[in-house]
């Protein structure tokens, strides 16, 4: 097949002779991702060596900063371009003459597909080779899935692919992605050198697909078998992790070509699938929360050093998540007993990281070395940023404040971490408002990726952007959230925990309604997560709430009576669970049961019986109504920032993409016929938002509210 070069291909793929080396360098800035210009390029330099007789290897090599950082999200969902990259794939390996792939940077997904059609690979160090797709709900379909196993083994191949995770130029060559690695980070000229070595050596193309990586037919069965397994046990209900092992087994078990047709069949299936569309938005959402209205217009301040008031769980927490990424860390405690336990808790951090190899003992020592401890606010003095950790109580917040706006520097952006209390309040309280945001870090802080950046009214543009900036060094996911109570995720956990409450007090079992939301994609049900936490956590903020809370109101008195009897969950060995003997995983507990049955006779409740599908659906209706609450109320910026506060701090399934975008996929008109059905024996809780009954009588979705915003 001859293409001929379109001006885009052309522009995209440059091909030269350099001493018989024909070297086609990819420049599709900003990445080199793979879209139709790129892969019509490839072909027609293929093609190219192929028909001159003077060309005696070819090198394929990135312009800027990357290889080929993958496809072009610019094409999801977006009809088909030819040639598809299976068809670019094959033919680069079916070239007559050798083929060097010369990686430096990301060759990632599709980048990583080429690289392996090729017949020898170089990286130099800095280059990052993986095959991501499972992350949206895919798998490699260019070949990927017969290469890698057939070139590095089922085993190795399959744990590349089901994790996503890249490897280093090193890592790569005990794998056998790459022969060699570079002497220098020039990726051209280690590139043309090699393939000049080729040349003078006389080599032949090696072609990936007869390479002997699953020679081995009982070790490569033993391998597929046991990551069956476990795929089965971890990543239950998702769609492409077992496609991926499938795929692996196809490589051991089918001809090349055979393999070939299986992989794309998979591909296809995945592609069409809920959970990629789940997933790709999921993609989508995570990249435009970090897009808010002060960042497009304001540039962050200064980060170098930031202080941590408070010393416990959550502040040891934020100071770990600070020092694992660079920086220099103050923190503040009452007394030098107190001081000394903050250090403690972030000591237990690391040395457990170091007890699983994730960290080293150098490692630890390193990020100690950038922290500090103090009983005076005054060692805040030339702190860049402060975030408050101390206990939820307005008037110790204000105490708190009132230090800072006394010794922090002018300019100082003073953060509190509360999870429910008016940050407008602690504002009004000092002389800087304008310096002063929320940054609620979820816990624990170090792991969890959620960052809700809280913008009060009077907060000035550079200091919300300076949060987005904090953000990113943390490698965590912000989203944008205005001042209300609870703000966008622990407003929406009261209201569908509230939800949780009732279809328990109805007749539902608290252990029925977690298997249940298990079993819709949750890593815990609601009472798993209650007792995690602590019980008495949502116990004070319920007692905070009782003078405002609507006497009309159904409210559900189960959780205070575990609570009253000092059952807080985990921490006490008793909650909604039992766990004797300082057990993790929670048992029923016959008692709690009979509690739950007293209450549903004190109240007049005759329990009834739900299904799993019925407790789900009333569960995701609260959720889903509190959402456009939350938007409508402008809250929340768009769906999908609401979409990302629930799947990076509540766990709700990734593949599902979140409440809102499940809702579309439900149907909102649908979602909407359950609320009003619900409502007729609960007409205050379930109130329909206004938004949603405006989608829905305007015919429109929540994907039309991110597109407009």
């Amino acid at each position: 097949m001859t293409l001929s070069s379109a001006p885009d291909a052309a522009a995209t793929v440059q091909h030269a002779s350099r001493g018989g080396v024909l070297v086609v360098t990819i420049d599709h800035a900003p990445v080199n991702a793979i879209d139709g210009a790129v892969r019509r390029g490839l072909i027609d330099a293929i093609e190219a060596a192929d028909a001159d007789a003077s060309v005696r290897a070819v090198l394929i090599v990135g312009a800027g900063r990357n290889f080929i950082a993958g496809a072009d999200i610019r094409e999801f969902g977006k009809p088909a371009v030819p040639p598809s990259l299976p068809e670019v794939c094959n033919r680069i390996e079916a070239c007559g003459k050798p083929v060097v792939a010369a990686i430096h940077g990301a060759a990632l997904g599709g980048g990583l597909e080429v690289a392996l059609a090729s017949h020898y690979r170089i990286a130099v160090e800095g280059a990052k080779l993986g095959l991501p797709e499972v992350q949206l709900g895919l798998l490699p379909g260019a070949g990927g899935t017969q290469r890698t196993a057939r070139l590095i083994g089922a085993r190795a191949a399959l744990s590349l692919m089901l994790s996503g995770r890249h490897a280093g130029a090193q890592e790569a060559l005990r794998l056998g992605l790459v022969d060699r690695v570079g002497q220098s980070d020039d990726v051209f000229a280690e590139g043309l050198a090699y393939a000049h070595e080729l040349i003078a050596t006389k080599a032949a193309p090696r072609r990936t697909k007869h390479a002997r990586g699953l020679a081995d037919k009982e070790a490569g069965a033993a391998a597929i078998a046991a990551a069956r397994a476990e795929t089965q046990k971890k990543s239950r209900g998702l769609l492409s992790p077992l496609k991926i092992v499938d795929c692996v087994e196809a490589a051991l078990q089918l001809p090349f070509d055979e393999g070939l047709r299986f992989e794309r069949e998979r591909f296809v299936e995945c592609r069409e699938s809920p959970q990629r569309a789940g997933l790709v938005h999921a993609f989508f959402a995570e990249r435009e929360t970090q897009k808010s209205p002060e960042t497009r217009v304001a540039q962050p301040r200064a980060l170098n050093t930031i202080g941590v008031i408070g010393g416990g769980t959550m502040g040891a927490g934020i100071a770990v998540a600070l020092l694992d990424s660079g920086l220099a860390v103050k923190m503040i405690e009452r007394d030098e007993a107190s001081l000394e336990r903050g250090r403690a808790h972030i000591e237990k951090v690391y040395d457990a990281l170091i007890a699983k190899e994730r960290i080293t003992h150098e490692t630890k020592e390193r990020a100690l070395s950038r922290f500090e401890g103090a009983t005076n606010y005054d060692a805040l003095a030339d702190a860049d940023l402060v975030i408050e950790a101390v206990f939820e109580d307005m008037e110790v917040k204000k105490a708190v404040f009132a230090q800072l706006d006394r010794v922090c520097k002018p300019g100082a952006v003073l953060a509190t971490n509360t999870s429910y209390l008016d940050i407008d309040e602690i504002a009004a309280s000092i002389s800087r408002p304008q310096d002063v945001l929320g940054l609620h870090f979820f816990s624990p802080a170090n792991i969890m990726k959620l960052l809700e950046v809280v913008v009060p009214p009077r907060v000035l543009p550079d200091v919300v952007a300076t949060g987005f900036e904090l953000a990113k060094k943390l490698k965590k996911v912000a989203v944008r959230a205005g001042v209300c109570d609870g703000f966008i995720g622990n407003r929406m956990l009261a209201v569908y925990r509230a939800a949780a409450d009732q279809l328990m007090e109805d007749g539902a079992s608290p252990y029925q309604i977690d298997r249940a939301v298990r079993d819709f994609g949750f890593p815990m049900g609601p009472y798993q997560v209650i007792d995690l936490a602590g019980g008495d956590i949502g116990w004070a903020a319920r007692k905070r709430r009782a003078a405002t809370r609507d006497p009309d109101a159904r409210y559900v008195r189960i959780g205070d009576m575990l609570c009253e009897r000092g059952w807080f969950g985990q921490k006490t060995g008793r909650g909604y669970y039992r766990y004797d003997d300082g057990a993790r995983i929670g048992q029923p507990d016959a008692e709690v049961e009979a509690i739950i049955e007293a209450e549903r006779k004190r109240a007049g409740v005759e329990p009834r019986t739900f299904s799993d599908e019925q407790i789900v659906r009333r569960y995701l209706a609260a959720m889903i109504n509190e959402g456009a609450n939350i938007v409508h109320e402008g809250i929340a910026q768009r769906p999908l920032d609401v979409d990302a506060t629930l799947m990076h701090g509540f766990g709700f399934p990734r593949h599902r993409g979140g409440p809102m975008h499940y809702a579309d996929t439900v149907g909102l008109a649908n979602v909407l016929a359950d609320i009003r059905a619900f409502a007729k024996d609960d007409p205050l809780f379930w109130r329909a938002s206004p938004l949603l009954v405006d989608l829905v009588e305007r015919g429109a979705d929540f994907a039309s509210l991110n597109r407009t915003a």
